[in-house]
Parts: structure tokens; sequence; C-alpha cells
């Protein structure tokens, strides 16, 4: 199991340096004037070149990514461009309302899914025919129009949650509770009949199988058959499933942080961009990397434990 996660902790510390320099490449190529952006349309040409050097904006390429990078190492991200914050502090501030609305809403699906999945694949009849018509559906419609067709129902015609987040500084549990649900519920419903399609068919392949028949000769109930054995059996499909929604759901957040106003990473991520703040928007990847591969090293020692021969593929 060492080995094995040492495999994986390598592969993620590769793919971390290789987005991050890809990255960098592409904010150095973007063509933004970000200094006269900083100084704003007065500046004068000398004014200008004092601040891009000031910045390191005259420096090559790879001066500029292997600086940066240094000082991730040791933990300094740098300072915003246009602000007096730092980064870590930026994203610190921001983390905790996008890692809230995604793990929360990630475990709901997971619970809900499984539920699903199983009495779709063990009952049958119209609960199956229910999920896989609702899978459908699901998948056809965006997350932000489920947002939208939320918001204009519960927060702004019967008004139940609020509109605009009143997530900030100090505030109590009540206000995360209610600025959270309608995001979480437009996540759960987007991403949870899906899933429960993908359990189905994985408990359905398990339970054909002759371990199971051998299970049942031996007078094993259905229950303990279904949940000591068969679910351990599917759930490496399950994980796999809900780790590539976890990693898709980095890139809706940004979506939805903007139709409910949540101060998070992707709210902060689409700003930093616009303006060319270059320190933000490395910070917000590096900080998305991670958080990706903390989740994939989880599902894959997760996967290694269940099924033994993963852990040698």
């Amino acid at each position: 199991m060492v080995t094995f996660v040492s495999r994986r902790l390598a592969s993620g510390v590769v793919m971390l340096v290789a987005i991050s320099f890809l990255t960098y490449t592409l904010l150095f190529f973007s063509g933004t004037n970000i200094a006269r952006n900083i100084l704003g349309d007065l500046a004068t040409e000398e004014q200008i070149a004092l601040k891009e050097a000031e910045l390191g904006l005259d420096q090559p390429l790879f001066a500029r990514f292997f600086g940066w990078a240094g000082s991730a190492i040791t933990g300094d991200l740098g300072r915003s461009w246009f602000g007096s914050e730092t980064v870590a502090q930026a994203l610190t501030n921001r983390l905790p309302v996008t890692l809230t609305l995604m793990i929360v809403s990630i475990v709901l699906v997971a619970i809900v899914a499984t539920l699903l999945g199983m009495a779709a694949a063990v009952k049958r009849g119209w609960i199956d025919r229910t999920v896989q018509v609702a899978a459908v559906i699901g998948d056809a419609i965006p997350g932000f129009v489920l947002a939208i067709i939320l918001v204009s129902i519960f927060a702004i015609q019967l008004g139940w949650f609020p509109a605009i987040s009143s997530i900030g500084p100090g505030v109590g549990a009540d206000a995360w509770i209610a600025s959270m649900t309608l995001p979480v519920i437009a996540i759960v419903i987007n991403y949870v009949t899906s899933s429960a399609q993908q359990i189905r068919s994985a408990v359905l392949k398990q339970l054909e199988r002759d371990y199971v028949r051998t299970l049942r000769s031996r007078g094993i109930g259905e229950r303990e058959i279904l949940f000591k054995h068969v679910l351990r059996s599917a759930a490496p499909a399950g994980l796999t499933v809900l780790s590539l929604q976890f990693v898709g759901l980095l890139g809706g957040v940004v979506i939805l942080e903007q139709i409910f106003a949540l101060p998070g990473m992707g709210a902060l991520a689409v700003n930093a961009t616009t303006i060319g703040d270059i320190p933000i928007v490395m910070g917000v990847v590096l900080y998305t990397v991670v958080i990706v591969i903390i989740v994939n090293l989880v599902v894959d020692i997760v996967n290694g434990w269940l099924n033994p021969k993963v852990r040698v593929s």
C-alpha cells in the first residue's frame, strides 16, 4: 500500500507542476496590459515601465515562473496586485464557502445515489424506470438552469431562501444554511440521477455473479449479501463516478457562486482573471489542483482497500 500511495503522490506532484507551468505560460502570453490596468489610463509610459519592473513583468517567462514556484514551495504565494491582502488571505477567506458547498453536495449525492441505485437494481419495476428517465433528464438540464429555476421559485416568489448570499465575516450557522440550501439542491438534483444510474449498473453486475448465488445457496440473508458483499464490490465504480463529479464540480461552482453571489473561490477566480491579477489566479489554480490530487488520492486508497487488484494495476 505504501508503494501504491507513493506512486499516486508522485503522479500528483507531476500534475501540479505541469498545470502550474501551463497556466503561468497562458497568463504570460495573454497580452493583458496589467501595469496600465493597475495605474489607470492617465499613467505615463515611465510609470508603467517602473510598475512592470516592480512586478517582474519585464522578466522572461522561465525566470518569472521559477521565481513564483520557488516562493510557492515555501508557502509564500505573493500578494494581490490589485488589493492589499495576500493571496493566502484571499484564498483562506473564500475556501470555506467553496469547500462547504462541494463537500455537503457530494456527500448528499453519494448517499441519495447509493440508495436510489441499489433500490433500482434490487426492486426493478417503476423505481428502475424512474431512475433511468430521471438520469436522462438530469444530464440534459444544465446546473445553472436548475439554479435559476430554484431562485425564481423558492427565493423570489416564495421568499423561503435568500436570492443573494448573506455569508460574510462573523455570520452564524443560520446564514450559512440559508445561503447554501438552494445551491446544494441544484447540485444534488443535477448529479444524483447519473450517479444512481452508474451505481445501479454496478450493483446489477454484481448480483449476476456466481459468488452471490453461492452465498444465497448457503442460506445467507439478502440484506447481508447486498450490504456486506455486493455493495463493497460495486463501490469502486460508484467512487470513481463521484470523484469525477467532484472534479467537474470545481468548474460548476464558478457559475453557481456567480448566480447566488456566494463569496467563494469561483467568484474570486473570475474577478482575478478579468483584471489580470496573476498571483490570485495562480493561487486559485494551485489550491484547486491540490484539492483534486487529495480527492483522487483518497478515492484510489479506498479503491485499493476495497479491491487489492487496483494496487498493482
